[in-house]
């Protein structure tokens, strides 16, 4: 039984200094089965291990831009194979992608910034991904991107894909969690991560837009190297962005 919108508030507050785990255990049981855990990084394998021991009904679901390193669909499979789960994979509109690459190529965000790249290849993909969930699993961290995300709540009514008419739930249970916590936890408990991060990569996405960063860098600084520094988001977490 889904929480009443009005009372998130006060739950980000409540539990805002908890444990991921007791986060990530209040929206499956309130929100499961319509609840999904966004998966493509180490992040959010991290919370697919804690959902996993946790049980509970809940959903997994990946966003196939097609443009993706090697290593990461085969870390997708090690994944959805490691833990029995099946992985939802969303893919863009053919006709989006063709009719972008028709016109501009395959390279066009290193010209024109990659907003519209990434609104077909992922936020339209994503909608389709929410549409039927009362709420939804990031693993956002606030030390990720300090121009975007310093003030990511432990959960919040989804500012961009919710409405009134529809509220979304948006759970990031490690907001809280450094880098480092994050690695702690893998190596802890043996959970399966991309093998691109053993060759300097750190925050990962398509493979034309993420490159390798060196020590003392910014994560960030490895995403859409060619753009703003302050700010990097794709539009999935479009609402951290302050107009």
């Amino acid at each position: 039984m889904a929480l009443d919108p009005t009372a998130i508030p006060a739950l980000a507050a409540e539990y805002a200094s908890r444990d991921p785990r007791e986060i990530l255990a209040i929206a499956i049981r309130e929100y499961a089965p319509d609840l999904a855990i966004s998966f493509s990084g180490a992040e959010d394998v991290v919370l697919v291990d804690m959902a996993a021991k946790i049980g509970g009904r809940f959903r997994v679901f990946s966003l196939d831009t097609g443009r993706l390193h090697p290593e990461t669909y085969q870390f997708l499979e090690r994944v959805r194979g490691h833990y029995g789960i099946e992985i939802e994979a969303f893919f863009p509109q053919p006709d989006a992608v063709q009719k972008l690459v028709r016109e501009k190529g395959l390279f066009s965000f290193y010209q024109d910034g990659h907003k519209e790249c990434c609104g077909i290849r992922k936020v339209e993909p994503l909608v389709r991904a929410l549409r039927p969930l009362a709420a939804w699993v990031t693993g956002q961290r606030r030390d990720q991107s300090p121009g975007t995300r310093a003030e990511v709540p432990v959960v919040q009514l989804d500012p961009t894909f919710g409405s009134e008419e529809r509220p979304l739930v948006k759970f990031n249970p490690i907001a809280n969690w450094t880098s480092k916590q994050v690695w702690a936890y893998i190596r802890e408990h043996g959970v399966p991560y991309n093998a691109l991060h053993d060759r300097g990569f750190v925050s990962i996405g398509c493979e034309p837009c993420t490159r390798p960063v060196n020590p003392g860098q910014h994560e960030r600084e490895g995403r859409w190297w060619w753009e703003e520094e302050t700010m990097k988001e794709c539009g999935l977490h479009a609402g951290n962005v302050q107009k």
